[in-house]
């Protein structure tokens, strides 16, 4: 197995009395496609925060590239979509991936730039028009196309696919696939469990704030004697399933 990119070791978290991690830890293999399951208040952003050094956390060790998460060195190889993207309001869509890509130290490539808003399914000129003009989806894409020219070799992905409509969730699918087969590393949270499974070969379940499960999605669905992945994670987190 290919050595651990990222790597979550006992992370415990609380906010005052509500313990919101509770010892996690898995790994995330160099090269994996990692999902990073659970209901709403899981910890999943939580524990994304933590390694981003967006917050502390009480307990445990975080490492990138086998440094601690802290150190700026560490987090150089991540490139990070939050859930609730928004572009500034007041700049193009092509003066925001300017800026982005500026952050990341790459050159501004017009053709390029271009190439990728078609892929995703966005025209060309969306390139000059303001982000206050742009539907939900259309942010969530231009955040996508941000992410995926900036090359860094780890993507951590907050539901990438909210707001997009099958055509662009088809295009983002296909541009991951392509980036599995360049040998990037991808940590995701999703509610779509079917996306988990077309997309991941690996992911880790949580379960109010402790690890319930981690493996590949066809193991957790051995593990509990399901076909779905749906049904086998609801029994992995102790819910009744009737029918």
């Amino acid at each position: 197995m290919a050595a651990p990119i990222i790597r979550f070791v006992k992370v415990s978290k609380s906010f005052g009395a509500a313990r919101v991690l509770r010892e996690v830890g898995f790994d995330v293999a160099e090269g994996s496609f990692c999902a990073l399951a659970g209901e709403n208040g899981a910890g999943k952003t939580t524990l994304i925060k933590c390694m981003l050094d967006l917050c502390d956390f009480d307990a445990g060790e975080i490492t990138i590239q086998g440094m601690p998460c802290t150190r700026a060195e560490a987090r150089s190889a991540l490139v990070f979509l939050p859930e609730r993207f928004n572009a500034p309001w007041f700049l193009t869509g092509r003066e925001f991936m300017r800026g982005m890509l500026g952050l990341s130290r790459r050159d501004w490539n017009e053709d390029e730039a271009r190439g990728l808003f078609g892929e995703l399914g966005l025209q060309p000129a969306a390139l000059d028009r303001p982000a206050r003009e742009y539907s939900k989806g259309m942010n969530q894409q231009l955040g996508l196309a941000a992410c995926f020219l900036s090359r860094r070799p780890v993507l951590v992905l907050d539901e990438p696919m909210s707001g997009l409509d099958p055509s662009a969730r088809y295009r983002v699918k296909s541009l991951l696939e392509r980036m599995r087969a360049e040998g990037k590393t991808l940590l995701l949270t999703s509610h779509s469990l079917a996306d988990v499974e077309e997309i991941c070969d690996h992911m880790a379940v949580l379960h109010h704030g402790a690890l319930a499960f981690t493996g590949s999605p066809s193991e957790l669905r051995e593990r509990h004697a399901e076909p779905s992945l749906e049904r086998a994670f609801l029994k992995c987190i102790g819910e009744g399933l009737h029918g």
